[in-house]
């Protein structure tokens, strides 16, 4: 069985500039998928190609087997909320709910049934009568998402629907969001550049950048193992570091060769420590000796300590000193002098001791991790076109 939704081969351009380019993408019945990129990559116009808002340049738009680029909008399985929620001031809840089953001329006790289904689905009952300016932006936004699932669409199109909210409303409505998609079961197409809005809602998430997306995954999958210097810096925090594979032996991990200096390390199989710059490393798939890489580490994978710890097998060690730290109450960021470069460290607070004194400013420590808690990540070797 094909994919549900179907994106082919979709370029689109707004004059001169291309915005999308040769872009594919297939959607499974039922999952939530979100497009994450940042402003200008492309996402927004992919998901107004799919509702039929725009007609790509070039490309296909396949909906359960049927081709339907040149399908307007109110033809399409397909229903959109917007940022900005698009509820009309004049209407109640109850009517603005209603309101293309009353376009459609459906009769009154189906609209009204449709309706009260709706509002129980949404837990707004109470505020059925109420028109936009007396409910809270959240509540706006319940009765966008009812108004959008009320005429039964196929695929439910959400673009940054939770932008205008404030953080805790923002928590509250991505479980609110979660509820109603196990209750209804469709698809829905989320479109944002809040990675933390991606990664909790989503089944699969597309990281796009420049109009391409660079990857599509679980959301572990995208940040466990990016495919790219843009998803490793985009998708969460971590440190990158420009590296050269050279091989490992005896079946350790691969090498990577820092192209910066960052102190002394101590290698993970003979505990010696030595002036250079080699790292123990996991990458996706064994990297040639010789192929450029970045190596992604994440502040939170990082142990910092004043001694230096016991050798491990497989562990990196480098000295550094506290340039400086931002306490969180859960955690302090710690911004790490080594060598010539900042290096990010994240300490979690498990347990509060009164009497232990915390890393400070100005302190020299060590940074430990594992090999499998970097990422080594092949970086491919700009083409250069000679100018003419």
């Amino acid at each position: 069985m094909g994919a549900f939704i179907e994106l082919q081969n979709i370029t689109h351009r707004y004059g001169d500039q291309t915005v999308v380019t040769d872009t594919s993408l297939a959607l499974n019945q039922g999952e939530v998928f979100s497009l994450l990129g940042p402003s200008g990559s492309g996402k927004t116009t992919l998901l107004r190609i799919l509702g039929g808002f725009l007609t790509p340049t070039a490309g296909r738009v396949i909906v359960d087997g049927q081709d339907l680029t040149n399908v307007p909008p109110n033809r399409r399985p397909i229903n959109t909320v917007f940022q900005n929620y698009a509820l009309f001031p004049h209407l109640t809840v109850r009517e603005n709910i209603g309101f293309g089953l009353t376009v459609a001329k459906r009769p009154p006790a189906e609209v009204n049934a449709e309706v009260d289904r709706m509002l129980d689905l949404i837990d707004l009952h109470e505020h059925a009568a109420k028109r936009p300016h007396q409910i809270s932006g959240g509540q706006k936004q319940r009765v966008a998402i009812a108004r959008a699932l009320v005429n039964q669409p196929r695929l439910l199109l959400l673009d940054e629907p939770l932008a205008a909210l404030d953080l805790k409303l923002r928590q509250r409505m991505l479980i609110e969001l979660e509820n109603i998609h196990d209750k209804v079961g469709i698809t829905f197409l989320y479109v944002t550049h809040d990675q933390g809005e991606a990664m909790s809602l989503s089944d699969r998430v597309g990281v796009m950048s420049e109009g391409r997306l660079e990857q599509v995954g679980t959301p572990m999958e995208v940040y466990e193992t990016p495919h790219s210097r843009f998803v490793a810096g985009f998708v969460g925090d971590t440190n990158l570091i420009d590296a050269t594979v050279v091989p490992g032996g005896n079946g350790e991990p691969t090498l990577a060769l820092a192209t910066d200096e960052l102190g002394t390390i101590s290698h993970g199989w003979d505990g010696q420590e030595a002036h250079g710059r080699v790292f123990l490393a996991d990458g996706e798939h064994a990297l040639q000796p010789g192929a450029r890489a970045v190596l992604s580490i994440r502040p939170e994978r990082i142990a910092l300590r004043r001694e230096c710890p016991p050798h491990h097998h497989g562990q990196n060690t480098i000295r550094g000193v506290v340039e400086d730290l931002i306490y969180l109450g859960s955690r302090t960021h710690y911004r790490i002098k080594v060598g010539d470069r900042m290096l990010s460290v994240w300490k979690q607070h498990r347990r509060y001791l009164p009497d232990y004194k915390e890393i400070t400013w100005n302190e020299e420590v060590f940074l430990s991790w594992y090999a499998n808690d970097g990422y080594l990540i092949e970086e491919p070797v700009k083409e250069v076109t000679a100018a003419s």
